[in-house]
């Protein structure tokens, strides 16, 4: 069976160090906030080319946090797209801003400008764009378009690590960037892990306020803050795999230029190709098809496994029903959402399983 995740072949050499890293921190007897966490929040940082990062407990916490650290909260609007997980939404949610549901680009399946244009009140306070799949793309315009409006441009990289736009890294275009660490991700922990970057101070000081139950000084909390702090262990991981992340960008890379050159179906529909490599570090490769059920069952049986990101757009899911959206619809999400397929496309594939994945898709009748 080709995976669409495959940790148990990653490198020996890479699981060596993972296991160095472990034993330090387990001899050192600190295992919350210490300095392993520093070492990656620095060493993180410096990666994004941004001045601070925090580490939280998860992606939707860094999102949260990232909010109120902002004064975005009770009675001010958030637009983001309805075609991403649900914890960007239920992020907004908990920071007690109100999500608004704008419809994407079906080029993209990013954010369209026009809906979210569309969007817009006296509320809104911020737009959070969702580097979905890993692409990073038009940040000039985005920039351009919240200067303009005076609102906060915010950035959810959660798929998007080491995805550069112009020289410039996912995360580091806004107020802040928040990660997600899941193990799937193209950095991934052993567990779940977060952080937010950004070049503001008091906003990253505010965030590791926020994390530790609001504490400034310990036993004395100056507001009601969360219990998400990034762990000695998730932080060591990290702060390994680090050296392994572009090195393996570019094997996601790598297949998906095989793939964007050689699946030829006229049943599959490709998303638009990035305007520059390095903006796209694929994630998830992702096709559409009219008939996605019987593709991935069709793939299945010749041993390929597929997941479809995400089945259910934000809008129609049960917990956000009341969710303001676009007031021309959201017809573009409810298509993707039909129709997208996910392929694997991982650093571990070999040439022959991209290959055999391609030739199995170009079969499809």
């Amino acid at each position: 069976m080709i995976r669409m995740n495959d940790f148990t072949s990653e490198p020996d050499e890479l699981r060596r160090e993972e296991l160095v890293a472990i034993e330090h921190v387990l001899r050192s007897g600190w295992f919350i906030l210490g300095n392993e966490v520093r070492q990656f929040e620095r060493t993180w940082a410096k990666f994004c080319s941004t001045k601070f990062c925090a580490g939280v407990g998860n992606g939707m916490e860094a999102i949260e946090l990232g909010l109120r650290a902002s004064d975005i909260g009770p009675g001010d609007e958030v637009i983001t797209t309805s075609m991403t997980a649900i914890a960007t939404v239920l992020a907004i949610i908990h920071a007690g801003a109100s999500p608004v549901l704008a419809d994407i680009n079906l080029a993209t399946a990013l954010l369209d400008f026009a809906s979210v244009e569309r969007c817009l009140t006296p509320r809104t306070k911020a737009v959070l764009l969702v580097h979905l799949y890993g692409q990073v793309r038009e940040m000039e315009r985005w920039i351009t378009f919240c200067k303009d409006k005076k609102i906060h441009l915010l950035e959810d990289c959660a798929q998007a690590h080491g995805a550069v736009w112009n020289r410039q890294h996912a995360g580091a275009f806004g107020t802040w960037g928040a990660f997600s660490f899941y193990p799937t991700k193209n950095l991934g922990a052993k567990g779940d892990a977060g952080a937010l970057i950004t070049n503001s101070e008091k906003i990253a000081e505010r965030v590791k306020t926020l994390r530790n139950c609001g504490t400034v000084k310990r036993y004395e909390h100056s507001e009601a803050g969360l219990n998400s702090r990034l762990d000695e262990l998730q932080a060591a991981i990290l702060s390994t795999r680090i050296n392994w992340l572009e090195r393996f960008n570019w094997r996601r890379q790598d297949i998906a230029r095989k793939y964007l050159a050689k699946i030829d179906n006229a049943r599959i529909e490709l998303l638009s190709p990035p305007n520059a490599e390095q903006s796209h570090v694929y994630h998830l490769f992702v096709v559409r098809c009219a008939e996605r059920d019987r593709l991935a069952h069709f793939l299945e049986e010749q041993g390929i496994e597929t997941l479809i990101h995400y089945p259910v757009p934000a809008h129609r899911q049960g917990c956000c029903q009341n969710l303001r959206c676009d007031p021309h619809g959201l017809p573009s999400a409810e298509s993707h959402a039909n129709q997208c397929l996910s392929l694997p496309c991982h650093p571990q594939l070999h040439d022959d399983d991209v290959a055999k994945v391609i030739a199995t898709i170009n079969q499809f009748e």
